[in-house]
């Protein structure tokens, strides 16, 4: 922008001292020409009362010389040689004296003037002066360079000017920019200074309003969360406390053991909630249940970045979901690799996208439909895959939408989806071998395991356990 405002003050102000410059300096040589040929005129007139007195050449001489110290006033005596180095074509002199007319005019030396003077007897001299080219344009091309370097002064000085202003432009521009951007990488106390013309100094006010509001509603959306899962902490005592009641029976650790875990994916759920805003990689602090949506950072979080064992995470998630599975009577495999699965999502992360994807099995499947996880590692990423033997997904890309789901929030696969973009890896529906979902999901390696290298790894498939009778 700066570079554009400069060329723009340069066009404009070089058209303008352009069509100023041409015709002042056409009217400075046509001055100095015109004070040359009047001074010529007027130096002929003062000789001609000379004349009248006197037609002595040594008297003419003097008085010539007096008024014209270059020699160029020339005396012409009828039947006489002239008083001085004549300029005059003949012609001229021959109708000045005959005709007894003054003449002023341009010859190709420089410029003659011839004044006749009538003398007694009816005789005519004629008083010639000549002025040389050079005379004709002194001090012209100074007065030429003069404007020019005057020109030249006034166009830099408004380049000058349009670049200082400009930059006053592209320094408030450039700041709201880098705010925005610091803002959509989920920094929200970035504020920026007003500062630049009145409408940049405008949207900087809008921007820390509009931030301000952000974070606002942010943070009121989190402790809604957070006071609603407080909420849901009532019917868990009421579950404890039946617990309690049914000891002794074959039921009662294992009802225990699942109300325990949800009282801990609860705590869990409260106490991110209750986090500063934006701490996490995905960009929220709750796992499954938080539809608070913020930009992600860019992938592949540095050293100091969240870090987990995807495979342990996958491990203890699916015990936990065989439980129920066992209810179901819902054959249930896993295959984790030995090999280091490092990706850059803390442990809450990728247990909401194992919760997420296995609770969509049990949701969308009828009990005894088998599933199966699987976790494996490639060169570059680590694949968590989900399969079963349901009816399937018909409509993958509809089922990305988050929200868009017929009979769910589905916000189940967009958690996934974005768990995986956050590492720089991506999601993949497809149909499994018995005709239901095959979900893969792809996280990035941690840089860390991205220099090692890549070991043999087993690509053993899953079998599936036959149904109880």
């Amino acid at each position: 922008m700066r570079r554009s405002l400069a060329g723009v003050a340069l066009a404009v102000t070089s058209m303008v001292a352009l069509s100023f410059l041409i015709p002042l300096a056409a009217l400075v040589m046509s001055l100095v020409k015109e004070q040359s040929v009047t001074a010529a005129e007027q130096r002929a007139a003062a000789l001609a009362p000379v004349l009248t007195l006197t037609t002595d050449p040594s008297a003419l001489r003097e008085s010539a010389a007096s008024l014209d110290a270059t020699e160029h006033l020339v005396v012409h005596l009828p039947d006489a040689q002239p008083l001085g180095n004549s300029q005059a074509p003949k012609a001229l002199l021959e109708r000045a004296q005959q005709g007894r007319e003054s003449i002023s005019r341009q010859i190709p030396s420089g410029w003659i003037c011839l004044q006749p003077v009538v003398l007694p007897g009816d005789r005519v001299a004629v008083i010639e002066n000549f002025v040389p080219e050079e005379e004709l344009t002194r001090g012209v091309k100074a007065s030429w360079a003069v404007m020019v370097l005057l020109a030249v002064g006034l166009i830099g000085g408004s380049v000058l000017v349009a670049d200082r202003l400009g930059s006053k432009v592209v320094r408030s521009s450039q700041r709201l920019a880098q705010a925005s951007r610091t803002l959509g990488e989920g920094n929200l106390d970035t504020r920026v200074d007003p500062m630049g013309p009145k409408e940049l100094r405008d949207a900087g006010v809008a921007f820390n309003a509009m931030a301000h509001r952000m974070t606002e509603l942010l943070a009121i959306e989190r402790e809604l969360v957070a006071d609603l899962s407080h909420r849901l902490r009532t019917p868990l005592t009421a579950l404890h406390l039946a617990s309690e009641r049914m000891a002794g029976t074959p039921e009662s650790a294992r009802v225990e053991a699942a109300v325990h875990a949800l009282e801990t994916e609860l705590q869990a759920i409260i106490t991110a909630a209750r986090t500063p805003l934006a701490v996490s990689p995905m960009g929220h602090g709750m796992r499954s249940g938080d539809t608070t949506t913020t930009v992600q950072p860019a992938p592949g979080a540095g050293p100091s970045g969240p870090r987990c064992e995807a495979a342990e995470v996958v491990r203890r998630r699916t015990s936990f979901w065989a439980v129920l599975a066992e209810q179901q009577d819902r054959p249930c495999s896993l295959d984790v690799t030995q090999e280091p699965t490092a990706v850059s999502l803390s442990d809450d992360d990728i247990a909401a996208v194992v919760d997420a994807l296995i609770g969509n099995v049990f949701r969308h499947t009828a009990p005894g439909t088998p599933f199966g996880v699987r976790v494996v590692r490639t060169a570059h990423a680590v694949e968590l895959i989900v399969e079963d033997a349901g009816p399937g997904i018909p409509e993958p890309e509809r089922a990305l939408s988050r929200g868009s789901s017929t009979g769910s929030s589905g916000l189940g696969l967009d958690i996934a989806r974005r768990a995986a973009a956050v590492t720089g890896g991506s999601m993949h529906i497809a149909q499994a071998p018995r005709g239901g979902a095959h979900i893969t999901v792809a996280f990035a390696l941690a840089p860390s395991l991205l220099s090692e290298r890549r070991p043999r790894m087993s690509r053993r498939r899953p079998t599936w356990p036959r149904r109880r009778s």
